[in-house]
């Protein structure tokens, strides 16, 4: 009977001692499983929406074949157990991600930045309708808007993030770069506000696309206000037919310079009553303190840039020249 016991014993330990190596063994394998590169060949966009379990999870990992098999997934889950739970959202899963690497995505909430870009001198009209195009923007409503009060800028998002919200961060990017720039300004410029600061540098972004200018035509602009002479800028005239609602489809006319609207600066004097685009921060610091010039005029050069000059004279001559260019096209 001891014998009996004593083979018991032993076959107890031995069955014990492979139970131990299996487990070991399995355990290895998992851990290699879930540690290996996953079939992805290509980094993925992945959206698990508010509410799902970490068996719809999985599921959808084995769907989108960022992981082999839901099973693995919800093993790593239960037998490697994390505080941080999995979040809702847009993940951007990298090609061959393990899914230790896929579970610390989904768990550090860092979702997949989405951007919509605004560039400088688009009329709310125009910023707008890009805010309305951007993929996966929730579309709410959207607040009443001052023309020109959006910065531009590129602007990120979330999936799921509401229109609203990035237009509220848009007029408030403007608000910002507008008191920086108006407490940086020219005192002696004759601009009584933020408000005529913001007017000003709507038309110098409209007036020119070349970063070494600005100052330039802000400096004529700011000439004339100084000599009480009419500023004679097209752009306004433009968005006083358009009223902002886009570019205008054709030249302007004799006529359109010579008919009156609250915008038109051939027919007013001074600053129009509103902006006639939104000026990026360029243009806002180009406005607040312009280059030093004597010159009141300028005129395209057929180089992408102007010519600026100090007489009418002088001015003349340049739009001449800028015809015959013209007529050589």
């Amino acid at each position: 009977m001891a014998r009996f016991f004593r083979m018991l014993a032993w076959a107890l330990t031995i069955v014990g001692a492979l139970a131990v190596c299996g487990a070991y063994v399995a355990w290895t394998l998992f851990e290699k499983r879930i540690a290996a590169p996953g079939p992805s060949n290509a980094a993925k966009l992945v959206f698990i929406p508010k509410g799902t379990g970490s068996e719809g999870i999985a599921q959808m990992l084995e769907r989108e074949r960022i992981a082999f098999d839901a099973f693995t997934v919800l093993a790593a889950l239960r037998l490697k157990p994390d505080s941080r739970p999995l979040r809702a959202g847009e993940y951007e899963v990298p090609a061959r991600a393990s899914i230790l690497d896929v579970l610390e995505i989904l768990r550090s909430g860092k979702e997949y930045p989405r951007r919509v870009t605004v560039p400088e001198g688009l009329t709310n009209a125009q910023v707008l309708l890009l805010v309305k195009q951007a993929e996966y923007l929730e579309q709410d409503a959207l607040p009443q808007l001052d023309e020109g009060t959006l910065l531009p800028d590129t602007y990120n998002y979330t999936r799921g993030d509401k229109a609203s919200e990035v237009v509220r961060r848009m007029r408030q990017a403007m608000d910002g770069a507008l008191s920086d720039a108006w407490r940086q300004r020219d005192t002696s410029l004759p601009l009584p506000d933020q408000k005529a600061l913001l007017v000003l540098a709507s038309i110098v972004e409209k007036e020119t696309g070349q970063p070494d200018e600005r100052g330039l035509v802000a400096g004529v602009f700011a000439n004339r206000l100084k000599k009480n002479m009419r500023l004679q800028t097209d752009p306004t005239v433009i968005y006083g037919i358009t009223k902002g609602s886009g570019p205008l489809d054709r030249g302007l006319t004799r006529r359109d310079l010579d008919t009156d609207t609250p915008w038109n600066t051939y027919t007013r004097a001074g600053l129009p009553p509103t902006p006639i685009a939104n000026p990026g921060r360029a243009s806002l610091l180009a406005a607040a303190k312009p280059s030093a010039t004597d010159a009141l005029y300028f005129v395209a050069d057929g180089t992408g840039g102007h010519a600026f000059s100090k007489t009418l004279d002088e001015h003349n001559r340049n739009v001449a020249k800028w015809r015959r260019i013209e007529q050589g096209r």
